[in-house]
Order: C-alpha cells, then sequence, then structure tokens
C-alpha cells in the first residue's frame, strides 16, 4: 500500500469509527431487536404482525403520516414561495433573512413547543389578548391537537424548505427568461415550462427531506401533547424508556417500520426527481461556438412556447 493512500485512510478511521458507532451499530441493534421475543430470546415474527394488526399502534402510523405530509406539503410551498422571494433582495439583505431562516429552522424541540404553549396555548398571551379584545380567532383552535401539531411542525418546515430551495432558482438562467420572451411566452407559461421543471428535482429531493425530518420529529410533539395524541415517534419513546412498563422489542419494531417508511417516501422522491429531470429539459444549458450558453429545448416544450 502506498504511504499517500495509508495516510487516507488513517485520516478517515476517526469518521469511519464515528459511523459504526453511531450509525451501523444502532441500526443492527434495533433491526435485531425488532425479531427477538419478549422474554428477549428466541427469534419471531410475532412483533411485526402484532404491530400491523394492533389498531392503536395503526393509529399512531396513520397520524404519523398525515402530520408529515400535510406540514411537507404545506411547509414547501412556503419554503417555494420564500425562497423565490429572497433571490429578488440585494446580497447583503439576503445574506440576513438567511442567516434568520438558518436559526428559525434549528429552533425545534422543547423550546419551540414551550414557545408555542406561551402564545397559542389555553392560557397563551395571543388567546387571552384576543380573547379580551372579543375577536374569536382561536376559539375553535386547539392547540394539542392535529392541527396544533402541524402548525408547529411548519415553523421549522418552511425555513429548511427555503434553505434547501433558494440555491436551484440561480440555475434558472436570465437567458432562458429572455429566450421565453422573444417566443411570446409570459410569465405563467414561462413558470410553467422551464421554472418548475427545472426545479422539480429539487422540490422533490426537499419534499423527501421534509417528510423524514417530520416522522422522525420526537422532543416537539412529545413536550406539546405527551402521550395525549397517538404519534409513532411518541409511541416508540413510551415503549423503550416508559415510566410503567417497557417493551424495547415492540419499540425496536416500531422503528423499523418508522425508517422503511422513510426510506420509501425517499426513494419514490429520488424517483419522481430523475424523472422530473427528463421532463421537459434536456441538459440545463449547453455551450455553444460562440461559447455562451444556449437554452436547449424538447420538442414539447417548443411546442408549448410556440417554437
Amino acid at each position: 500500500m502506498k504511504p499517500r493512500n495509508r495516510g487516507v485512510i488513517l485520516a478517515l478511521l476517526p469518521f469511519l469509527l464515528m459511523v459504526l458507532a453511531f450509525q451501523l451499530v444502532p441500526a443492527v441493534s434495533m433491526l435485531a431487536g425488532s425479531f427477538r421475543q419478549e422474554d428477549g430470546t428466541g427469534f419471531t415474527l410475532g412483533n411485526y404482525l402484532h404491530a400491523l394488526q394492533s389498531a392503536y399502534y395503526m393509529q399512531a402510523i396513520k397520524n404519523s403520516l398525515l402530520i408529515s405530509i400535510t406540514s411537507s406539503l404545506i411547509g414547501i410551498a412556503a419554503g417555494l414561495l420564500c425562497a423565490y422571494c429572497i433571490t429578488r433582495f440585494t446580497s447583503r439583505v439576503r445574506d440576513r433573512l438567511l442567516m434568520l431562516t438558518n436559526m428559525t429552522s434549528n429552533f425545534a424541540g422543547v423550546p419551540l413547543a414551550f414557545a408555542y404553549i406561551i402564545l397559542l396555548g389555553n392560557n397563551g398571551v395571543f388567546t387571552l389578548l384576543f380573547k379580551q379584545w372579543g375577536w374569536d380567532i382561536f376559539g375553535d383552535f386547539n392547540l394539542y391537537s392535529w392541527s396544533g401539531l402541524v402548525l408547529v411542525y411548519i415553523y421549522f418546515q418552511a425555513p429548511l424548505a427555503l434553505l434547501l430551495l433558494y440555491p436551484s432558482f440561480y440555475g434558472i438562467r436570465e437567458q432562458w427568461r429572455e429566450a421565453a420572451a422573444l417566443l411570446g411566452a409570459g410569465r405563467w407559461q414561462f413558470w410553467k415550462t422551464i421554472g418548475l421543471p427545472v426545479l422539480a428535482p429539487a422540490i422533490f429531493g426537499t419534499l423527501g427531506i421534509l417528510f423524514a425530518n417530520a416522522m422522525g420529529a420526537y422532543a416537539t410533539a412529545y413536550a406539546l401533547v405527551g402521550g395525549n395524541y397517538n404519534l409513532l415517534a411518541v409511541r416508540i419513546g413510551a415503549l423503550v424508556a416508559g415510566d410503567v412498563v417497557t417493551q424495547p422489542q415492540m419499540g425496536s419494531t416500531l422503528a423499523v417500520l418508522l425508517a422503511l417508511t422513510t426510506l420509501l417516501a425517499v426513494y419514490l422522491n429520488q424517483r419522481m426527481a430523475r424523472h422530473a429531470e427528463s421532463f421537459g429539459f434536456g441538459p440545463a444549458a449547453k455551450t455553444g461556438s460562440t461559447g455562451k450558453a444556449s437554452l436547449r429545448l424538447r420538442p414539447a416544450v417548443r411546442k408549448e412556447l410556440g417554437q
């Protein structure tokens, strides 16, 4: 082995040890634990059969899926709009907004839940203030319910979507706008036939990240609703480190189901992103003999723009 290659391996050794200790070993332990019997010995598939046949556990999976899908869709819609708006500002204003967005996306967990309880809880500041003013804005709103969880999740989903999406807008060249305008395309037609297809891979990739982020959120949901709302992440925590009875085998089983659901969603989003790359466009830009980037449209897009 060459000394250079040996040095590279030695430099990567701490990273490999970290991956082994905090990624591979827990994953293997979780997978092996999901097949253990209740007494901790023997191999069984009964844990998975029990989880899939139990109405209680299936409700937890359903609630987590609904909240994750809803918060991800709303978050990516808000993030997409804000990402476009943030590219219209000067670099100085944009940097400050991105710094604020980065702080907001990381403000999650127990502090975020307590902040919402103080502001919008049953005795929250805004709740009591609007009630005193005679405004029934939060009359039917319950922070400790499905709608409250979705609202709190959107708080950290939208900034994360903005941070992941805004660089993609710089991939839309100004020459493309000019070419579309010369072909008679309006602003909506440009975004429909050129802008959104270019952004589609980034949108689908971000959607998968937001879904996985919402499915795995534990501290925020637990601090806000505790065990009063049946969520998959909260149920896993209760089974592994419950105050009364612990069932680590069932907790491992639900964790494996959670991982499989998240991996499936990420895989589907990657497939959709790859499909979107071939929708409407060839390579993003092609360099001609003049050395300038020119737009290369597929026949479907040419027909849409009237070329």
